[in-house]
């Protein structure tokens, strides 16, 4: 995205999403943009802030798309549902990370870092954003993960099979998910109820494959979702998915147990070669392993990887221990979404 003064919405500015966003779009090349900080009225006239600048939340309005050059939609579904037809109608690109206009006609799911990977296979790609795209969403982190560890791997060694389990954290469903994991952790030490609005489960000092059926947060849901945007990122160019996701007692961070099988055999040397580069930082042995505590803040998809053979120095199963930010993945993918669009915008003047 080359660096011209934009005027940027964030739509849901409040929200756990919409803040990390509001940090890495004031870091990024978009820095100088005339950014403005959009939410539902109970958070109007908050003070939040853009990298270094004190911003105030202004009410959300139908007027309040005027002369939008981007308006990025990180609040709740039913806002984006809402509001995003009368940003489009102000001429503004539009990038989803609520996943809200999934299914609507010629909206693509994207990450571009994926795209780039896969772009050297001599297959045709999916469809690419075009003129007639009115709306990018912005990939799950997981199904980001997952296709760009598998991409960088098939374009050196073929895979044959890639399978998954994924600890999933509190503050992707927000705010009240993480209220409620912390409340649940205070009351179960000092023998009180649990609150069990948003999950329907005890999820603190737990691991759960599914919640209850009472449950604001549901895990089948997103466990579709990963299925279904790795899939699309992969286009039929990598090995399906098997996936599990499970619900962890952890406020922030995804981890990720990877299992990746090869159609010839190799070393761990050679995987971790075959993964270095961009936005990956493959991990040693001799180093701490990744974790959601060491992910934190960072930019790039941590990796560790372990042989799964018991003799030799080659083999062709191998374990990858993943572990990401997940709310700055959300917003870094989402940015580079937004580069996409910025290519399709007609240059000269600033609308």
């Amino acid at each position: 995205m080359t660096e011209r003064m934009y005027r940027i919405g964030i739509v849901g500015a409040s929200s756990l999403a919409g803040k990390e966003l509001s940090e890495e779009l004031a870091e990024s090349v978009l820095g100088a943009s005339d950014f403005v900080l959009l939410d539902e009225e109970e958070a109007a006239g908050q003070v939040t802030s853009a990298g270094d600048e004190v911003v105030f939340i202004q009410r959300l309005e139908t007027s309040s798309f005027d002369r939008m050059d981007f308006v990025f939609f990180a609040g709740s579904a039913a806002v984006t549902k809402k509001h995003w037809q009368a940003a489009r109608r102000e001429g503004a690109s539009i990038v989803d990370l609520t996943y809200a206009l999934e299914g609507e006609k010629d909206v693509l799911v994207r990450a571009p870092w994926v795209a780039e990977v896969l772009a050297d296979k001599s297959e045709p790609g999916g469809p690419e954003p075009d003129l007639k795209t009115p709306a990018l969403v912005a990939a799950h982190p997981v199904a980001v993960m997952l296709a760009l560890v598998a991409g960088r791997l098939q374009a050196k060694m073929a895979l044959t099979s890639v399978a998954a389990t994924v600890m999933e954290p509190a503050s992707e469903y927000g705010r009240a998910a993480m209220d409620e994991l912390h409340q649940q952790t205070v009351t179960l030490l000092s023998f009180q109820t649990l609150p069990r609005e948003q999950y329907d489960a005890q999820v603190a000092f737990n691991l759960l494959p599914s919640l209850g059926d009472a449950a604001k947060v549901k895990l089948s849901a997103t466990e579709r979702r990963i299925r279904k945007h790795y899939a699309g990122l992969a286009d039929s160019l990598l090995p399906e998915l098997a996936l599990q996701v499970i619900q962890a007692p952890v406020f922030h961070g995804y981890v990720v147990s990877m299992l990746v099988e090869l159609s010839g055999e190799a070393t761990q040397e050679e995987v971790e070669v075959a993964l270095a580069g961009e936005h990956i930082d493959v991990v040693s042995e001799e180093s701490d392993p990744p974790s959601n505590l060491s992910a934190a803040g960072q930019e790039d998809i941590m990796v560790r990887v372990s042989g799964d053979f018991d003799q030799g120095e080659r083999g062709t199963r191998f374990w990858l221990w993943l572990a990401a930010d997940n709310l700055k993945l959300a917003a870094l993918n989402a940015i580079a979404c937004g580069g996409e669009l910025s290519r399709l915008r007609p240059r000269g003047k600033v609308q």
